[in-house]
């Protein structure tokens, strides 16, 4: 059950690897991730069900080491492998704070982790257990933002919640324009017009035709996180 304050039962969490760097050059940033681990633990703890997908770029990236010569179905291989590093990392911050927590990967390796069972990772969540799901879809050629859309819809999310490092979606660049205009709420449909930069073109067309609601909202303000599984109108809402 979510909060009487929340409109969500259950939330899938996209989390991208180069977040849990925080300073550092790679890697995981110890503080970062403990920030996060209590952000995720203090959302859970209101009633709303959370699932996460996480990244693997603080570690490796397939797909620049394909553009510079490897075999690009090796480099994403090794890509899901650095998403099941970090998913055990958050796996262990989260339990230090004795928030139940499972990871469920879509490669076998089952020393280590779960495989992804649809149904099991749903009955995690109805347990209140928060489910991170790693190896992305199992896939080369499928980027992690993908795996979050296919995997929000499998178990049922009511919105995709992208933690970022700006607050929202913008008509251009922040960084590089700063006179960018960031929206408040904005389709799917301009959203791959505009070639906005939100999520891959895959992604944002799952959303879309299956009516998922996405939030893209800044992760490094402290208590983000909690507004936006909360419902709070932080960043910016993509909707049909």
């Amino acid at each position: 059950m979510s909060d009487a304050n929340s409109p969500y039962g259950r939330v899938l969490l996209k989390l991208s690897g180069e977040a849990l760097m925080g300073d550092l050059e790679y890697g995981i940033e110890p503080t970062v991730i403990k920030r996060m681990a209590a952000e995720v633990a203090e959302a859970r703890g209101r009633g709303t069900e959370i699932a996460i997908v996480i990244g693997g770029g603080n570690i490796f990236r397939g797909a620049g080491l394909a553009r510079s010569g490897m075999d690009r179905v090796t480099g994403d291989h090794m890509g899901m492998l650095a998403t099941v590093m970090n998913a055990l990392a958050i796996q262990d911050a989260l339990e230090a704070l004795e928030v139940h927590a499972r990871v469920m990967s879509a490669l076998r390796i089952n020393e280590v982790c779960e495989d992804y069972i649809r149904r099991r990772a749903v009955r995690h969540l109805e347990k209140g257990r928060v489910v991170i799901l790693a190896a992305g879809t199992g896939n080369p050629f499928f980027t992690t933002d993908t795996a979050a859309s296919l995997r929000a819809i499998e178990i049922g999310a009511d919105v995709l919640l992208k933690a970022t490092k700006v607050d929202g979606v913008y008509d251009a660049d922040p960084v590089t324009h700063p006179d960018a205009v960031r929206y408040d709420t904005v389709s799917f449909d301009q959203v791959l017009r505009d070639k906005l930069s939100v999520m891959d073109a895959t992604a944002i067309v799952m959303c879309r035709d299956n009516g998922l609601p996405l939030r893209v909202f800044d992760l490094t303000r402290p208590g983000s996180l909690v507004d936006a599984v909360a419902g709070a109108e932080v960043g910016t809402l993509v909707t049909a």
